[in-house]
């Protein structure tokens, strides 16, 4: 896909280093952190929300959801999640579910939570099931310039799995 290229060139032009890597195709954050053989904490995934006509990208590990309470009071107005058939139109260079962190290419306000700014690298999908981009969290913070804030839960383990 075109937005492969336009991630590399985004990362070239900001002088950083980072890795493309191919796994098999994965549809979940958690399967895609098992098949790049990296801690969930380091898979960065998007959620879109939506607040009032506004929508918003936000960024958090494979290993947390989305806490619509803690993101309503960093936003200061109601939200819900996006629906997915919306997410096309913001995104048609990508695969549902493999959207880049870059809200900065899109025209949408970043928000990272704070867990994932934690991190000393992030690996995320690059528009396609199949192709990812590993980079140090400080040179994704230096492009993407994303608010940081507490906006997820850590997910807990099944008991038994």
């Amino acid at each position: 896909m075109e937005i492969l290229k336009l991630l590399i060139d985004c990362l070239n032009d900001a002088n950083v280093q980072y890795e493309v890597l191919h796994h098999p195709e994965a549809v979940t954050a958690q399967r895609i952190a098992e098949a790049e053989h990296v801690k969930g904490r380091h898979q960065a995934k998007v959620v879109m929300i939506k607040s009032g006509d506004q929508h918003l990208m936000m960024v958090l590990p494979a290993d947390h959801q989305i806490d619509l309470v803690k993101v309503e009071k960093v936003i200061g107005k109601a939200v819900s999640l996006d629906k997915e058939h919306e997410l096309k139109s913001f995104f048609p260079d990508s695969a549902i579910g493999a959207m880049p962190p870059f809200g900065n290419l899109y025209s949408l306000p970043t928000y990272v939570d704070k867990d994932l700014a934690a991190q000393d690298y992030i690996v995320f999908e690059a528009g396609t099931h199949t192709d990812a981009i590993k980079v140090s969290y400080r040179d994704y913070e230096k492009i993407v310039k994303p608010t940081v804030e507490d906006l997820a839960t850590k997910l807990q383990p099944m008991k038994g799995a």
